[in-house]
C-alpha cells in the first residue's frame, strides 16, 4: 500500500461539446512509479465534464490503492480552483460532478490541488486521447474505474448522455371549475373540483406505486406552483409518498392578464386582431399579462435552480400546462411551436431527464393511464 500518491488527470472534448474522453494516472509520489491508469470514453460531453470525470476516476483509483494523502495535478484551471474552494461552482451541470469529486476526496486525510501547464500533463492527456480515439473508431471502450458507479459514467444509449440525470416527474394539476368551462386560467387561484380531487388521488396512487420515489424511508422532493390547485394535487402525492410539499414560484402558470377567466372565443371577440397576433408570436404578452417566451425564461431559471439544489435526484414537480410544456420543450430542444402542438391532460404525468453534460431525454408524455 502506498500512502502518498500523485494523480495526474486530464479530459478532452472534440467539439466542446463533442466526443469526449478522460485519462488519469496514479503514481507513487516518492518514486514516480505508475501504480494505476484509467481512461474512458464518455460520449458527447464538454471539456469541463471530461476533466471532472478524469479527476473522479483518479481519486477512485487512489482510494482503491489505499492512499491516505494525495497530490492532484491538472491543466484545468477551473477544476483546480473549484476543488480548492477558491472559485464557486456556478454552472448547474458542474455541481453534481464537483460534489462527487469532493465526496471521494473526503476519504483521504489530505488532498492538494495544483495547476500545471498542458505540456506537463502529457501522460494523462495521452490516455484521454486514446479514449476519444476508441470512441471515434467504434472500438471496445475502456471500462470506467470500479469505484465510479457505471451508471454515472457510461454513455446512455444513442443519446451520448453521461453522468446521473436529474429526473423530473411532471404532474399537471387536477380539474377546476375553470378547466371544465375551458377558460383561460392563469393566476386565478381556483381550487380543485371534487372530480379534480379524485384525479389528484389517482395520480398520487400512481406515483405511490412507482419505484425509487421513497429512498431509505424518505420521499423524493415534491415541488409545486404556489396556486391552490397545484398545492392540493401535490399534497395528495405527498400523502401517498409520506413526504412534504415545497413551493417554487417559477412553476406558476402563465399570467393571462385581461384574458383571465375568458374563454377562447370571448378573448377573440374582445381583442380579435391582437389575439390572433398573440397566437402566432410567443414574444407577445396577453394584455396586462405575460408572454410565453417570458414563461419559458422563468421556467428555465426555475429548472436550473432546482438542478443546482437537487442535481442527480428524482423530483416530482406539480405545475400547470404551460410550464410543463416548457420543460418538455427544453428536453426535446424544440421550438416554441411545440406549445401549440402538444396536448396535456389534467392530472397527466410526463417525465424528462436533464443530464449534467447538457443532454436530455423525454421519457414519457401525457400519460393518463391512472385515470382510466
Amino acid at each position: 500500500m502506498t500512502e502518498h500518491v500523485l494523480i495526474e488527470a486530464d479530459g478532452g472534448s472534440r467539439g466542446n461539446p463533442g466526443p469526449a474522453g478522460y485519462g488519469a494516472v496514479v503514481k507513487d509520489a516518492a518514486t514516480g512509479e505508475v501504480l494505476a491508469e484509467r481512461k474512458a470514453y464518455v460520449g458527447i460531453a464538454t471539456n469541463n465534464v471530461a476533466e471532472y470525470s478524469g479527476l473522479i476516476a483518479g481519486l477512485a483509483a487512489a482510494a482503491e490503492l489505499g492512499a491516505s494523502t494525495v497530490d492532484v495535478r491538472m491543466d484545468s484551471k477551473l477544476v483546480v480552483e473549484q476543488m480548492s474552494g477558491r472559485w464557486k461552482v456556478k454552472h448547474p451541470s458542474m455541481q453534481p460532478l464537483n460534489a462527487e469529486a469532493k465526496e471521494l476526496a473526503s476519504r483521504f486525510s489530505r488532498v492538494r490541488y495544483e495547476w500545471i501547464p498542458r505540456a506537463e500533463n502529457s501522460h494523462a492527456d495521452g490516455l484521454a486521447n486514446e479514449a476519444m480515439d476508441a470512441g471515434r473508431d467504434g472500438g471496445k471502450l475502456p471500462e470506467a474505474p470500479k469505484a465510479v458507479k457505471q451508471d454515472r459514467i457510461s454513455p446512455v444509449g444513442w443519446t451520448g448522455a453521461t453522468e446521473t440525470p436529474t429526473k423530473l416527474l411532471l404532474v399537471r394539476h387536477g380539474q377546476t371549475a375553470m378547466s371544465v368551462e375551458r377558460r383561460y386560467s392563469g393566476r386565478g387561484d381556483v381550487p380543485l373540483t371534487e372530480h379534480g380531487k379524485q384525479q389528484a388521488a389517482a395520480a398520487a396512487k400512481r406515483l405511490g406505486a412507482m419505484e425509487g420515489l421513497v429512498v431509505d424511508g424518505e420521499a423524493v422532493p415534491i415541488i409545486a406552483s404556489p396556486l391552490i390547485r397545484t398545492q392540493q394535487t401535490a399534497q395528495a402525492i405527498a400523502d401517498a409518498l409520506g413526504g412534504r410539499v415545497e413551493t417554487h414560484p417559477g412553476l406558476i402558470e402563465t399570467d393571462f392578464g385581461d384574458w383571465e377567466g375568458l374563454t377562447f372565443k370571448e378573448a377573440m371577440d374582445r381583442d380579435p386582431e391582437f389575439h390572433t397576433e398573440w397566437l402566432s408570436d410567443t414574444s407577445i404578452a396577453a394584455p396586462g399579462g405575460e408572454s410565453f417566451d417570458g414563461v419559458h425564461r422563468r421556467v428555465r431559471k426555475a429548472r436550473d435552480e432546482l438542478i443546482a439544489r437537487y442535481g442527480g435526484r428524482t423530483l416530482v414537480l406539480v405545475s400547470h400546462v404551460t410550464p410543463i410544456k416548457a420543460l418538455l420543450r427544453m428536453g426535446l430542444d424544440a421550438g416554441p411551436s411545440l406549445l401549440f402542438r402538444l396536448h396535456l391532460d389534467l392530472a397527466s404525468l410526463s417525465i424528462v431527464e436533464f443530464y449534467p453534460d447538457g443532454n436530455a431525454s423525454v421519457r414519457l408524455v401525457n400519460d393518463i393511464s391512472h385515470l382510466s
